[in-house]
Formats: structure tokens, sequence, C-alpha cells
């Protein structure tokens, strides 16, 4: 220092304001007046070193430096030498990744073979409900030129075309029938299953039970109605539709036994008699396939085409007066 300044003591005291300590934070400077301070007396942030403001140091001279810490602890250095080889992998059960999968558990052919064949009951009680009605169609042609053939010839070719009718829908009317109730038998055994699972209940008659029920002659007239009412629920409408199919379905059997006992007669009006009464018999079969798979849309919730039923809500309506009263 120079002697003027060391003799003056206003200089002693101009150099000392020169030196500062600038604030990292807020970047204030603030005189050292004896030991340097620490923390900024505004914002509280750190404060640099001492710092002479006549003499203002380079940009490479700074009297910070910056300094980068890791906020992960440090690694600890690893084990010199081989690593130690631990227990052979081993899997106590299969894998679930790979390209090897394991096989699917195989489905029970009985119950998958009962429910394709409940899927076809719709379809083959359609079927027969046409065959019956061709076979009617058949018995009422034959039945129309026996009254022709009272005054006049028939020609051969209508006579072999009638009775070509007559034949395949005799022959294929018991075929197509034994279809629809062998299907109808294993509808009846999912249906029961179904709806007394949602009832939380155990279907009581096992699928053996319900075939002999609904296949066995004599048995088959009283046993189907039982079955059918026992999936009601309580549903007016759905019982008064099984007890319209019971009705036509004991006709059909009586008609059926009828027909037995007719064809005993040789007579020509016993002949002719018995060609009525077969196609009513089949006019009866053909309904009462159609009133079976309504019976069987019913339960299942849909109409006769198979589309959802609509639930139709019937709502009290205010008379005139009241409303115009209001």
């Amino acid at each position: 220092m120079p002697e003027s300044e060391r003799d003056d003591p206003g200089s002693a005291k101009i150099y000392q304001m020169s030196v500062v300590q600038v604030c990292a934070r807020c970047a204030s400077q603030w005189p050292v007046a004896g030991a340097p301070a620490q923390w900024c007396p505004r914002c509280h942030g750190v404060l640099l070193s001492p710092v002479d403001t006549r003499r203002p140091a380079p940009t490479s001279g700074r009297n910070f430096r910056w300094v980068a810490r890791s906020p992960y602890p440090p690694v600890s250095h690893r084990r010199s030498g081989p690593p130690r080889l631990g227990p052979t992998p081993r899997y106590t059960q299969n894998p679930q990744w790979g390209l090897l999968d394991p096989l699917p558990p195989k489905p029970d052919e009985r119950v998958g073979r009962v429910d394709v064949a409940a899927d076809l009951a719709p379809t083959l009680l359609g079927c027969a409900a046409v065959v019956f009605g061709m076979a009617a169609v058949a018995e009422m042609f034959r039945y129309g030129l026996l009254v022709f053939n009272r005054t006049r010839l028939v020609d051969q070719l209508t006579l072999g075309v009638s009775d070509a009718m007559v034949w395949a829908t005799q022959l294929s009317a018991p075929m197509v029938a034994l279809a629809a109730a062998v299907a109808s038998v294993c509808w009846l055994v999912v249906a029961r299953r179904r709806v007394l699972g949602e009832r939380g209940l155990a279907d009581p008659r096992s699928p053996r039970a319900l075939a002999v029920g609904v296949l066995v002659p004599g048995v088959n007239l009283v046993m189907p109605g039982v079955f059918a009412a026992e999936l009601a629920a309580g549903d007016s409408r759905t019982i008064a539709l099984i007890r319209v199919w019971w009705a036509s379905w004991v006709l059909g059997g009586i008609l059926v036994i009828a027909n037995l006992l007719w064809r005993e007669r040789d007579s020509p009006q016993a002949q002719a008699d018995g060609v009525v009464l077969a196609a009513v018999t089949a006019l009866v079969a053909a309904a009462t396939a159609v009133l079976t798979l309504y019976v069987m849309r019913r339960i299942d919730g849909r109409d006769l085409f198979g589309r959802p039923r609509r639930v139709t809500r019937w709502v009290i309506a205010p008379s005139p007066e009241k409303v115009a009263a209001s």
C-alpha cells in the first residue's frame, strides 16, 4: 500500500469498502467489515469469498468452482477373481414362455355332442313341420283324386305323382320326427341344466330319465309336459303355451293310434276316410312341431324366429278428464 494511502484514514475506509462478498442466489454485494460472512442477510443465500472490486479478476480466475456430486451412493469395488457359481436353475412347473405351450384340456366329448345336438333341435323341428305339412298336402291331393275317380278315370301320370308324394312323405316324416325328438331331448338336458343352474339348483332328473320320458311310447304323452312345466318358473304365459302344446302333443299321439287301428278296415269308404284321417294327423303333427319350437324359443327368451323377445310393459295412463283438470 502507498504511503499516502497509509497515512490518510479515508483512503483506508475506501479500501475496506472496495472488498465485497457477492450472494450466489440474489447477486447482492455486501461489504466486508471484518471476517467474511457465510449467509446473505437478504435471501439467506451462500456468500462467495471476498472480492476486490477495484481489481476485477478475469473469467478464468474466479474464486469459486462448480462441483458435481452424484446423488447415488458410491459403488463398492467388485471382488477380484472368478464369480461364484450358484445352484443350477430348475422349474417346478412348465414355464409359460416359449414356443411350446401346454396343450389345452381335452373337452368332454359327451357334453359337446349333447350341446351340438341341442343346437340342431330348432332346425330339425322346422324340417319336421315342413315334411308333415307336405304329407298333409299329399294326403289331401290323394283324397281329391279319389273323389275325382268316382265319375272319371285318373291319368296314370297323375296317379304316379300322387303315390310318389305319399310314399316319400310317409318314409321321410318318421325319420325326421325321430331325429327331431332326439335333438329335443338334448335341448331339454341343456336347457334344464342352464335354467336350474341360474336358480342355484341342480337338475334332479338324469339325462337317461329325460330320454325315457320323451322317447318311450305311452310315457311320452305325459312326461314331456312335466319336464317343460318345470322350466316355466311361474310365468303364466309360458305355462299357457306349454298347456296348448301339451294338448296338441296328446292329440297327435291319439291320432297316430287311430290311424294304426283304422288301417284294419278294408272297405273302400274306410280307406277313403283313412286318407282324411292321415291328412288331419299330418296337420296336427306339423302344428305340434311348430308349437314345440315355440316353447323352446319361449324358454330361451326368444320369439318364434329366434330373435330376442321384447318385454312389453303396460303403464296406467290417466283419464282425459284428469289431464284436462290438471
